[in-house]
């Protein structure tokens, strides 16, 4: 999934996390959600400028980021 043209970084919001959509959520407030228990239908409801790309933008995000955070050893 391209999440580009969903996940937003702006150093004037939210201390430059990415955030959705220009918005004040961020991605590690969605992903903190899931982990504790709340399903997408639930942040869904309770966040309904959120849309359910929204969410798979967060875990595309979040896999992205660990690829590139990945660490070859040497030896």
């Amino acid at each position: 999934m391209n999440y580009r043209h969903l996940i937003t970084i702006e150093p004037d919001k939210r201390s430059g996390q990415a955030c959705i959509r220009g918005l004040r959520m961020t991605v590690q407030d969605v992903l903190e959600y899931l982990a504790g228990g709340m399903s997408p239908e639930e942040i869904l409801a309770d966040f309904p400028d959120l849309t359910a790309e929204d969410i798979r933008a967060c875990f595309a995000y979040a896999a992205d980021r660990e690829r590139r955070l990945r660490v070859i050893p040497v030896g």
